[in-house]
């Protein structure tokens, strides 16, 4: 089984990040997983700690000789911001009087919940958790994840549909999306160059008041064969997985499957994906007129493109603070503020791929199976003449 997970604080020493169960033989490409750090480092409307940090992963355990090897795989990022921190947040008692106390949450962060629940009196731990700097361990491994479905001819990507108010009028094709990954300048990742120029002026409008805002990303994911996930069991239905995987990430306050909001309002005429037979597809002869159901269906990937969108709410820590309480006195004051991000809708889409990657490659090694990597693709081939065969 694949199974991975993060460790690390926002301005700790370094993000670690473990994943297990990858087969051995696959190929370990360094420069491409500093390239998708950068990739979520980017984007119009983010702070200055992206000026500090130059995020590069260090891979510890589980590759040798530029190939995994089947152990646990660990990999470290550096927090350069640590130099600055080291007196305020050291592994050891250190001196209390250099510790830089979150004395009054923000309202829309984990400041007060996470206070209550772990019984702290102020919230400067649970910032340094609950932050989104978490996600840079995601995207490393999300980036392994993603050279194993390579191997297998799936590619997932992103791109901003809204930010704020303005939104793209039509749905982007996956060559648009392609080309917007190759890009070395990224502004809000948006395939539409117009409707993009009107997302920058939306946040440039917020960034004048002091504010923050959100927006929503789509994760494509090309070349997912039909099969994977199931509609035996409610925890293994692929959409159930998919929807869990986006949700944990921060921030994100819902989901979408395909045409699902709008479903909800529409016929079942207008919303059903009509089969045909004989077009020629890459995994069989049936084919669909639309793809509103994402690529899933009861679970299911059905051969489609999936596509999932995540919806972001606006950053909670504003430079014009919201009202608060001080967690000492109780009285009301302004919410506590660092050093943030106006808009992150862009790189959100980026970890929101990890998510992605690591979700469909658990569930095609689970369909698969496979210790090595040429027993996993053999498996494949084998399982790709099946469905031609059907």
């Amino acid at each position: 089984m694949l199974r991975y997970f993060t460790a690390g604080e926002s301005h700790g020493e370094a993000l670690v990040a473990f994943i297990s169960g990858l087969p051995a033989g696959l190929k370990v490409d360094q420069t491409f997983i500093d390239r998708e750090l950068w990739r979520r480092q980017q984007g119009y409307g983010r702070g200055g700690r992206m000026k500090i940090e130059r995020d590069t992963a260090h891979i510890l355990s589980g590759v040798r000789h530029g190939m995994t090897i089947g152990s646990p795989i660990s990999v470290q990022l550096e927090n350069r911001d640590w130099k600055n921190w080291q007196e305020a947040l050291p592994v050891g008692e250190g001196d209390p009087a250099r510790h830089k106390r979150v004395a009054s949450p923000r309202p829309g962060h984990a400041d007060l919940a996470g206070a209550l629940k772990y019984n702290f009196p102020e919230a400067r731990y649970v910032l340094e958790r609950a932050s989104a700097r978490e996600s840079a361990a995601r995207v490393a491994i999300g980036a392994l994840a993603k050279s194993f479905l390579r191997e297998l001819g799936i590619e997932v990507l992103s791109h901003v549909v809204a930010v704020g108010a303005v939104s793209m009028n039509a749905p982007a094709s996956w060559g648009q999306i392609q080309n917007l990954s190759k890009q070395e300048e990224i502004l809000l990742n948006c395939a539409d160059p117009e409707t993009e120029q009107r997302m920058k002026d939306e946040v440039d409008k917020v960034l004048k008041t002091g504010d923050s805002v959100g927006g929503v990303f789509e994760v494509v994911a090309h070349g997912v064969p039909p099969g994977l996930g199931t509609y035996a069991q409610w925890d293994e239905r692929l959409d159930a997985r998919l929807a869990s995987a986006i949700m944990s990430l921060q921030a994100v306050k819902a989901v979408e499957i395909g045409s699902g909001i709008a479903a909800a309002a529409a016929p079942g005429s207008a919303v059903h994906d009509e089969i045909g037979y004989g077009g020629g597809g890459n995994f069989t002869e049936f084919t669909r007129t639309r793809n509103n159901a994402g690529g899933i269906e009861g679970g299911v990937s059905n051969g489609e493109e999936i596509r999932v969108r995540g919806y972001l709410k606006p950053i909670s820590t504003l430079r014009r603070p919201l009202q608060s309480i001080d967690f000492e006195t109780r009285q009301p004051v302004s919410a506590a503020y660092e050093r943030s991000d106006v808009c992150v809708v862009p790189a959100a889409g980026v970890a929101a791929e990890a998510m992605v990657a690591l979700t469909l490659a658990r569930c095609a090694l689970e369909k698969l199976g496979g210790d090595s990597m040429g027993e996993t693709l053999r498996n494949f081939q084998g399982y790709r003449a099946q469905l031609q065969n059907y």
